[in-house]
């Protein structure tokens, strides 16, 4: 487990860009973490680091982004406006996790059914006496 404070987003990007070179086709990452948390910027260096030089943003009314170009292609889920189950099937949800990528998740507890899938669960906490820093922690899933 690592756990690590980042003063601000652009330290969250280097962090993330670093721990990209770990990530192996078919690691799924939950980000977990409270509106404002950082989950984004974490995906948006995860990206960088696996080498996609366009813009990244949360899915949030599409449920996934597709980054291609880089070392592995990122499949970027946001579940936090999840309608149920049948909206993860609309979009095809479990070929995504055999697709030869990375699949970010942000929002994971709103489909807990897939919690076995992940690799690697980052979450990340604001700190109450620096707005712009966060806490990070990452656990590897070795039961999986």
């Amino acid at each position: 487990m690592i756990t690590q404070t980042l003063l601000s987003a652009e330290e969250t990007m280097e962090f993330a860009q670093n721990f990209a070179r770990e990530l192996r086709a078919g690691d799924v990452i939950y980000l977990s973490g409270e509106l404002g948390a950082g989950k984004t910027v974490f995906a948006r260096g995860l990206c960088r680091g696996l080498g996609f030089a366009g813009g990244v943003t949360s899915p949030t009314f599409t449920l996934v982004n597709v980054y291609e170009g880089g070392r592995l292609p990122v499949f970027h889920f946001d579940l936090y406006r999840l309608g149920g189950a049948a909206d993860l099937e609309s979009i095809g949800y479990d070929e995504y996790f055999d697709a030869g990528g990375v699949c970010v998740v942000e929002w994971p507890e709103r489909a807990m059914k897939a919690s076995a899938f992940f690799k690697w669960l980052v979450t990340l906490t604001t700190c109450a006496e620096n707005e712009n820093a966060r806490e990070i922690t990452i656990r590897e899933n070795t039961g999986r």
